[in-house]
């Protein structure tokens, strides 16, 4: 079955709001039908759904995207359906991976799964009739193998699946990869048949690396006799070339235990000139025309957009009273105007004082750096200042004299990155 890849220059007029909204703002890459899922979008409501592994305790900036393309779908009277993967992440999607994930327990995945659904609560109404989490252990803990593979193996070719981009890569490379791997495709593909046929779902949205195995769901939904849709979303980088939601210090969660909702905002804060208006469009829901507004300006103005961008990501995210906490204490650290008042950006034991704690220590617990060996180079790169003065010295010990008013100190790493951190 030949999927169209969609080219969103043309002059395709989508009649439906959802489809309108997604073009506009950036979030189409992808679609299998485009003009008869317009229409279905068109028609009245309709269930799509987005999946989330459950590989760590929270989602990140990399699952945004999704969720803020599912979020549009709600908003236009669609009604979302958040996968978590309480079965699938007990094999790992192979798709455009080097090596194999690690193996999680069933504890490990039963926290991880808390975690996921404390961020959809957050992003979602879930309430009955609007929208829902479902777990795809519910299904898939009830098959058998003989079963599953009469009932679904002689409908994929492995000659097929071979020639899969995210298949490819890993075979090119000379990695292995695993037959429990290799199922994985399957098993997405029967998620959205399952979802097909309990909540009468009809679309999937995935990052555009999902391409292949979203396109097997709506085949394997095909010879069942079901009319399934797939829309992927664009691959985001920087203008810089990189992957976006990844920095020098690890992914960019979107619990606040994770990353505090002041360090996230910093992060969208520090968002480069050339990518800030295509993150208002696709990481916020300003309307289009504030965000045309905000396009026009340049050089130190552009920092207004920034600001928005930041403020606006966090209240959805994390909720307008840390969004504006997290302002306020901005305000604080850049104009060097931090009082005992300030609420701080960290809280650190007073104990820890007691035990010595050096300068690459701090740096660490505090986020700007991943390991003592980072934080040395950021130290004797003349990256950091300690309230405000520089220091060089990889063997500096915090003591009770760097402490000032509220047992806080201030910590900067280059001009863009800044804490309060507060010893309790």
């Amino acid at each position: 079955m030949n999927m169209p890849i969609v080219d969103t220059t043309r002059s395709f007029k989508p009649k439906s709001e959802a489809l309108s909204i997604l073009i506009e703002r950036g979030f189409l890459h992808q679609c299998t039908n485009l003009e008869a899922l317009d229409e279905k979008l068109a028609a009245g409501s309709i269930t799509a759904y987005a999946g989330f592994d459950a590989t760590q305790d929270s989602l990140h900036v990399g699952h945004l995207l999704p969720l803020m393309a599912m979020r549009w779908l709600q908003k236009a009277g669609h009604k979302p359906i958040l996968l978590v993967g309480g079965g699938t992440t007990r094999i790992g999607d192979p798709s455009f991976r080097s090596e194999s994930r690690p193996m999680l327990d069933e504890a490990q995945i039963a926290t991880n799964l808390a975690g996921i659904r404390a961020t959809v609560e957050r992003l979602f109404d879930i309430s009955e009739g609007e929208g829902s989490i479902v777990d795809n252990a519910e299904w898939l803990d009830e098959f058998r193998f003989l079963e599953f593979l009469r009932d679904f193996g002689t409908h994929f070719t492995v000659n097929r699946m071979l020639t899969f981009d995210s298949v490819r890569a890993r075979l090119d490379s000379q990695q292995p990869l695993s037959v429990l791997e290799f199922c994985y495709m399957m098993l997405q593909a029967v998620d959205f048949v399952e979802l097909a046929k309990r909540f009468d779902c009809q679309l999937q949205i995935g990052g555009s690396d999902q391409w292949g195995n979203i396109v097997n769901g709506v085949d394997l939904g095909r010879r069942a006799g079901l009319e399934l849709h797939g829309l992927t979303l664009p691959l985001l980088t920087t203008a810089a070339g990189s992957k976006m939601g990844k920095t020098s210090d690890g992914s960019v969660w979107l619990n606040s235990d994770r990353l505090s909702a002041f360090n996230f905002w910093q992060f969208w804060r520090n968002t480069a000139d050339n990518d800030v208006i295509r993150y208002l469009k696709l990481f916020t829901e300003l309307p289009m025309g504030e965000i045309n507004r905000l396009a026009k300006l340049q050089g130190e103005e552009l920092n207004e957009a920034k600001r928005t961008l930041a403020t606006s990501v966090t209240i959805i995210v994390h909720g307008a009273q840390a969004a504006a906490a997290a302002v306020e204490q901005a305000d604080a650290l850049f104009s060097q105007t931090v009082s005992s008042d300030t609420k701080p950006t960290h809280y650190l034991s007073l104990a820890s004082l007691a035990k010595r704690m050096g300068l690459l220590e701090l740096l660490v617990k505090t986020g700007f750096a991943s390991s003592n060996s980072e934080a040395r180079r950021l130290v004797l790169s003349g990256a950091v200042r300690l309230n405000n003065r520089l220091v060089m010295e990889e063997a500096r010990l915090i003591s009770e004299g760097d402490i000032g008013a509220g047992n806080q100190i201030t910590l900067s790493v280059g001009k863009r990155r800044k804490a309060l951190v507060a010893f309790v």
